[in-house]
């Protein structure tokens, strides 16, 4: 039986499909693992008409501050007053948050009849290619969505890589590169070498790139642009001018002190790389935002479960990061340092412990990400609860547990198996912040219990 085949046994009653018949086919698609490679999403696109031809906008690859420049220079775009369309991955609470417009998530119905579009094209490319994979097939709904939604940019992030991404099928004129890191080394190479060919591979003859890389990747990507003939602008990490709770101050060339609603100094070289992301869509004619729109859009930007402070009832502070790698754990540990005065008992003789919450995926290099955030001196007294979600490749706490024990000698280290008993005992114990880190998909079910956001609610399950 076919994906589609299964899609029309499940749809909802009177023919419509459902949301939840809309997921199970994507999960029946996971089956289909990873599987990099172009031919199969160019195909599928061909049979939907085409719908990336339609869009315009920046294809963002790097290790870490993907998603925090999009954030960025899509709110910037909102307040110039464009129609933006925005991929954020992974998600945290819905499947829907991955395909975004003016800020809101696609919503169920239109998700689901856009999926009901595409299966049918899916099975047909099979026949010659094989299935799409899960994500293919997600990069098909989401242009075929933003195609419809007539949009005036679109902001979309790499899923893995870039070479043989499903994503690189498109070229909407702006390539980024953040920058490169050690990560999903089993699949992109084992050096920054190697790793820094397969994201510079977005850049496509007639594009304009931008990046803030150094070293050995930001020669590789100027070595590709100067053999296409792009030109590429390197966005320097600016002067830090302070920060407070809840933004950090930085200082933008033409645009003096500005204000950014991002949490950690680590986002003044995302910012950096936003603004120019900005320029080179103006130079390439889809976008002009002007320096109003972009103090203003910069203030404004939110990037939920990295580094967002919630408060739980009864008003203890909880910082929800993914810290899933040693460079995103190193700008957590810089960033509680600096954010630790100004948080529950920060300033108190001595400060209030920190408490952890957290969880690690088994294939993901626990022992760097420990010894990063462990260099935090916030964290010399801190509590830390080990604990799993429920995924196949979670760590189990017993063995996070040890590697903590390890890593920061000085603390009292617990294991509670379940995400929801872990939150509960935090919360429960201590006077100071609790930080959730190690995991987006750990970030993903702490934030569900902690924030009702309507426009995240999904319709029940039949």
């Amino acid at each position: 039986m076919s994906t589609s085949d299964v899609w029309q046994a499940s749809s909802a009653p009177g023919g419509e499909p459902s949301y939840a018949a809309a997921l199970a086919a994507l999960e029946a698609r996971g089956r289909y693992g990873i599987r990099l490679g172009l031919g199969r999403v160019r195909a599928l696109l061909r049979a939907m008409g085409n719908p990336e031809l339609t869009v315009r906008g920046a294809l963002v690859a790097g290790t870490n501050g993907k998603g925090s420049v999009i954030a960025l220079a899509g709110s910037a775009l909102r307040a110039a007053g464009y129609r933006v369309g925005e991929t954020p991955k992974p998600h945290l609470v819905t499947y829907r948050e991955r395909i975004v417009v003016d800020g809101r998530p696609i919503d169920a119905a239109t998700f689901a009849r856009l999926v009901d579009e595409t299966l049918p094209a899916a099975d047909r490319i099979a026949r010659r290619l094989g299935p799409p994979t899960e994500f293919e097939l997600l990069t098909a709904v989401m242009f075929r969505h933003f195609a419809e939604a007539g949009l005036d940019v679109a902001l979309v992030e790499v899923g893995l890589g870039g070479r043989l991404d499903a994503t690189n099928a498109w070229d909407g004129g702006v390539a980024v590169l953040t920058n490169v890191g050690l990560d999903h080394t089993d699949r992109l190479g084992p050096t920054i070498g190697a790793i820094a060919r397969e994201k510079a591979a977005i850049v496509k003859r007639g594009d304009r790139a931008v990046t803030g890389a150094d070293g050995e990747a930001l020669e590789i990507l100027r070595r590709r642009c100067a053999r296409l003939r792009v030109p590429l602008a390197v966005a320097a990490p600016p002067p830090v001018l302070g920060w407070t709770r809840d933004a950090l101050r930085v200082e933008l060339p033409g645009l003096g002190p500005v204000d950014v609603g991002l949490r950690g100094r680590h986002q003044a070289a995302n910012t950096a790389v936003a603004d120019a992301l900005l320029d080179a869509l103006a130079a390439a004619g889809t976008a002009d935002v002007p320096a109003a729109a972009r103090r203003s859009g910069y203030a404004a930007a939110t990037w939920p479960g990295r580094l967002e402070l919630v408060i739980a009832p009864g008003g203890r502070e909880v910082l929800l990061d993914g810290a899933h790698n040693p460079d995103g754990a190193a700008a957590l540990a810089t960033a509680l340092d600096d954010l630790r005065p100004f948080l529950a008992g920060g300033r108190a003789l001595p400060p209030a412990p920190v408490t952890l919450v957290w969880a690690s995926m088994s294939d993901k290099d626990v022992e760097g990400v420990l010894r990063a955030v462990a260099a935090s001196p916030a964290l010399a007294d801190a509590e830390v609860i080990c604990t799993a979600v429920d995924l196949p490749r979670a760590l189990a706490p017993e063995a996070l547990a040890a590697v903590w024990r390890a890593a920061l000698p000085d603390a009292r280290v617990h294991v509670v198996p379940g995400t929801g008993a872990a939150l509960e005992r935090a919360l429960r114990d201590g006077r100071g912040p609790v930080v959730v880190a190690g995991s987006l998909y750990l970030v993903g079910d702490i934030r569900t219990r902690l924030v009702d956001d309507p426009a995240l609610r999904d319709p029940a399950t039949p």
